[in-house]
């Protein structure tokens, strides 16, 4: 049976955890099965670098780089680059929501948008 180090078993406990969690706000409707999905993929990918540091080794081959730490450092800026890419995507569609809502509101209470589809003015 292999040993593991304390820092093993922590990443890999709070990278479960995470998992749960993530996965826990996606059955209720709080993010998607898209955001799930990559946090799942980011979570998983520290618990198997913190159980396998040799995986390193075949990143860093893959990648061309002299040395696990730069593979691992520029891994998961990459990753993380582009989680918040996908954040802003999302942030800036709720912005759009937000001012198709207000301006439907605001012509509302103008009296200047019709009600239902009959025709009628509020």
């Amino acid at each position: 049976m292999p040993s593991f180090t304390p820092y093993q078993i922590i990443a890999t406990f709070i990278s479960l955890l995470a998992v749960f969690y993530v996965w826990s706000l996606v059955m209720r409707q709080k993010k998607t099965i898209w955001e799930g999905s990559l946090w799942t993929i980011f979570w998983v990918a520290i618990a198997v670098i913190a159980l396998f540091p040799s995986v390193l080794d075949y990143l860093t081959f893959v990648m061309g780089f002299k040395d696990r730490q730069n593979a691992l450092l520029i891994t998961f800026l990459g990753i993380l680059s582009f989680i918040i890419f996908v954040l802003i995507v999302r942030l800036e569609e709720l912005e759009q929501r937000q001012t198709k809502l207000t301006r439907a509101m605001a012509l509302r209470d103008a009296g200047l948008k019709k009600k239902n589809a009959e025709g009628s003015a509020q």
